[in-house]
């Protein structure tokens, strides 16, 4: 199914947005990125004012609705002056959840990630961490949200995946070690995004250092946790660039979002091993309805993470955790 533009609003969704930007759109654009089977437009008011609209239906994914309207509930409670977009109107009418956000000028990090921009948006959420500490708003937890998905090796263990990297296969006890301790160490009360990817992130068309122009987008999976939860699982993108200088980068910024956070650089290793099993199991089960990317993406994603971690010195790390092969 392709995405939904502005036209397939219905006119009652229209006329809200239209009376928010205080007059007709007369200018519209789709954004193709991302893997929500909603709306995603850059709407030009005749007024100049210019937002971003996204709105979903249950016929497009019978969940995404839930999660618009925790974004929604989220974006209501933010603190001014954080770097994420303004919410200017969110509303339900006719079925579609929407929310009418400030447009950021501004793109997504350069792909493949560079290894300046990649260590200035660890900076940038970093010093977000610290600002949204503690949590001014009362959320569910990571541990909670993360729970089932880092099961993830012990489901490859309980059902064995025929095209499992052998590699993989052969350390599962010990990554299955890793996956469960990630989830004590997760324990905090920052409120994280938890759902951090170059797609969830601007930077602002401005001078200035990067770090102080990054912009976080789309916060339906919001939490609170530990403050390194965010950067940390962040570098799993990098980290899947197949290439050694992005693994370098990798390495470089968890030792960085270490030494920030005084946490061992093994308890971050930990939470990617926990998402690089959530990842190799879930690329293998069937798209949801209305993202026929989204499987295809965690594959990739997953394969990379994978290389990484058999080339970096957290192969040893693995093996000490308990798996039966070195």
């Amino acid at each position: 199914m392709p995405r939904a533009t502005w036209d397939d609003l219905p006119a009652s969704v229209r006329e809200r947005v239209e009376r928010t930007l205080g007059a007709p759109v007369a200018e519209h654009r789709s954004y193709p990125g991302g893997y929500s089977p909603g709306t995603a437009d850059r709407v030009v008011a005749a007024n100049g004012a210019v937002a971003f609209v996204k709105a979903v239906h249950p016929e497009h994914n019978p969940h995404t609705p839930a999660l618009h309207r925790a974004e929604l509930r989220v974006m209501r409670s933010l603190p001014p002056g954080l770097p994420v977009p303004t919410l200017l109107d969110g509303f339900e009418s006719d079925g579609w959840v929407v929310l009418v956000l400030e447009h950021v000028d501004g793109a997504h990090p350069a792909q493949p990630w560079r290894r300046d921009e990649f260590l200035a948006v660890v900076d940038a959420v970093l010093d977000l961490a610290d600002r949204l500490t503690p949590s001014p708003l009362e959320l569910g937890s990571a541990v909670d949200e993360l729970r089932d998905g880092w099961q993830g090796w012990a489901r490859c263990s309980a059902n064995p995946l025929p095209d499992l990297d052998p590699w993989l296969a052969d350390r599962l006890p010990g990554l299955n070690d890793r996956a469960r301790r990630s989830l004590d160490a997760m324990v905090g009360d920052t409120l994280l995004h938890l759902d951090l990817r170059a797609d969830n992130l601007l930077i602002r068309s401005a001078e200035g250092p990067i770090a102080e122009r990054v912009v976080l987008i789309d916060w339906p999976w919001a939490v609170t946790g530990a403050r390194w939860l965010d950067a940390a699982l962040l570098t799993a993108e990098v980290a899947a660039q197949d290439d050694d200088a992005s693994r370098a980068v990798a390495d470089e910024a968890l030792e960085r979002i270490a030494a920030r956070c005084g946490v061992p650089l093994d308890t971050l290793v930990d939470a990617v091993v926990g998402l690089l099993g959530y990842l190799v199991w879930n690329s293998r089960q069937p798209d949801p309805p209305g993202i026929p990317t989204l499987r295809a993406f965690q594959r990739r994603l997953a394969d990379g993470v994978t290389t990484w971690l058999r080339l970096s010195g957290s192969e040893a790390a693995a093996s000490r955790s308990g798996s039966t092969s070195a």
